[in-house]
């Protein structure tokens, strides 16, 4: 099956280069260039993967991400010329997956797409577990009494791990490595963000907030519950 990507990008230059690439890798592409039309489109097109410029006309990268995890945990990399951290965090906060600055190496896109497909395409059968979740690892969700929380990518790998040795403490850079292995140089309070928004998700399905415990400056365990 040929994956579908969406390239939500302003910039005519940018979008040729990356989509034509991006096809003579074998992948299908569809683009916009407004920012108000990235959701219409995703919707249209059901890619597997967004290419999401954070400077759009209209409607901005870090609105359109917001807008596109209220329904779908499909892989998003966010592209940007803004390099400070602040702005770096800020879009994994809203649930990017990853990220590439401009000027970035297509060769490096594609093996971002590769790494980031290959995770969110992996098909198992959801498997119960004592703690009272369901992970359906296919589709990168949860299930909580029989209530479908909705991850991205990033969310799952890393409710996932911690979920796979309860009561181990991992240190934010063990959960950093485990998240994103191709060794950027970023902080580890990304980890931070991720928790924090699921916990969101978990709170707003009824799940165990508690089950995933800071450990005070080390990391967070996971806490089996009765």
């Amino acid at each position: 099956m040929i994956s579908k990507i969406l390239i939500v990008e302003d910039d005519p230059k940018i979008a040729d280069m990356v989509g034509n690439y991006l096809r003579a890798n074998n992948y299908a592409t569809c683009h916009v260039a407004d920012g108000a039309l990235a959701l219409p489109t995703f919707l249209k097109e059901a890619p597997q993967l967004v290419l999401l410029d954070l400077m759009l006309p209209n409607l901005d990268g870090i609105e359109i991400c917001k807008l596109l995890r209220q329904t779908s945990g499909v892989p998003i990399i966010m592209v940007t010329a803004r390099i400070d951290e602040v702005d770096r965090l800020l879009g994994l906060e809203i649930g990017a997956d990853d990220y590439v600055c401009k000027p970035f190496s297509p060769r490096e896109l594609i093996a971002r797409i590769k790494a980031l497909l290959r995770r969110a395409q992996g098909s198992f059968p959801p498997k119960s577990t004592p703690s009272g979740f369901v992970l359906y690892a296919d589709e990168h969700r949860l299930a909580w009494n029989a209530r479908i929380i909705a991850l991205t990518p990033v969310e799952f790998r890393l409710f996932k791990l911690l979920h796979s040795r309860p009561s181990h403490v991992f240190a934010r850079i063990k959960l950093l490595d485990a998240l994103h292995d191709d060794y950027r140089d970023i902080s580890d309070r990304v980890i931070d963000s991720h928790i924090k928004n699921l916990r969101k998700k978990l709170d707003a399905a009824g799940a165990p907030v508690d089950c995933i415990a800071s450990v005070y400056g080390v990391g967070y365990r996971f806490e089996m519950r009765a």
